[in-house]
């Protein structure tokens, strides 16, 4: 190929598209992330959450309006910068070899629509302090009682094999937090005049973000890293769904999905994917969620 300005513009554009191929190419079950985050754009730095407090609810009017003030909470997320990056030899495109490039691109692509879902299972594993300074899986988020006096709720149901989640996704606002301050862009450096290209001989192609993630409403996730069965799915959906806000106010939260690693899937079947129990009786957990398989949480 001749490497004049227009060919490598055209270039560029093939690599792009091979790029939008791959990031495109995750099915919406494989998008974790769309699921269990809130997507939030970001103008700034860093971000503050002032509504990370409680689940809006309505309340009979008697005398005055009760102001819920959103300056009671302050938890912040700062964003941070990704890149990857790949080159291309200059003697690649002069001897026509560049079209074997095509499905790096596309797995580049790929790998950058994934990398949301990276971000959360880091998150979630690493059990960070959320808006409440406990963990985001803790026994004693603070909550105020039916008096009005302090109290601890858990939604950690202890044990020591691999995790599993119960969630409420039905809500606008979900367990966790992505925020995006610059989108997933693949972009090029073909200047042949470049320092860049000068001294190493190569074209460079990659994709950058500016985006970060954070833990959102403990209130919607319960963790258990006891034996996935029906006894202790049942637990845990009692937790998350007997859950309680400020002033002994029931949530009335939903358990919607259950979520667990690979090595847990086929406990999961068992427990929520088939009508008939081992004995033969109805299941009557059958369906009573549904399934995310996130291959990226790891097991014990």
């Amino acid at each position: 190929m001749d490497l004049t300005t227009s060919n490598l513009e055209a270039l560029f554009k093939g690599y792009k598209t091979s790029f939008q191929q791959g990031f495109s190419s995750l099915g919406a079950e494989d998008d974790v992330a769309g699921m269990i985050a809130t997507p939030v754009p970001s103008t700034t730095a860093v971000e503050v959450y002032p509504w990370l407090k409680s689940l809006p609810d309505l309340r009979e009017w008697i005398g005055d309006r009760v102001v819920h003030s959103l300056e009671s909470a302050d938890f912040s997320i700062k964003n941070r910068k990704f890149e990857l990056t790949e080159g291309v030899l200059r003697d690649k495109i002069d001897d026509d070899t560049y079209g074997m490039y095509g499905p790096l691109f596309q797995e580049m692509g790929r790998s950058a629509r994934a990398h949301p879902n990276k971000l959360l299972v880091e998150l979630i594993e690493s059990n960070p302090l959320c808006y409440d300074g406990q963990n985001l899986f803790d026994t004693d988020h603070p909550v105020l009682d039916a008096d009005g006096k302090e109290t601890s709720i858990s939604n950690d149901m202890g044990g020591a094999g691999s995790a599993w989640y119960v969630m409420d996704l039905s809500r606008f606002i979900k367990p966790f937090i992505f925020q995006k301050r610059r989108d997933y862009d693949f972009r090029s450096i073909t200047n042949l005049n470049d320092s860049n290209v000068f001294m190493t001989d190569k074209f460079m192609y990659g994709v950058d973000a500016r985006v970060n993630v954070g833990p959102g409403l403990w209130q919607l996730v319960v963790r258990s890293k006891q034996t996935l069965n029906a006894e202790n799915y049942e637990a845990a959906r009692l937790r998350l769904q007997g859950l309680l806000g400020d002033y002994g106010r029931p949530l009335g939260l939903a358990h919607t999905h259950t979520m667990v690693p690979s090595t847990l899937e086929g406990a999961a079947r068992k427990v929520i994917g088939n009508s008939l129990a081992a004995g033969g009786e109805t299941n009557e957990w059958f369906n009573t969620s549904k399934i995310i398989l996130n291959r990226r949480l790891a097991a014990v």
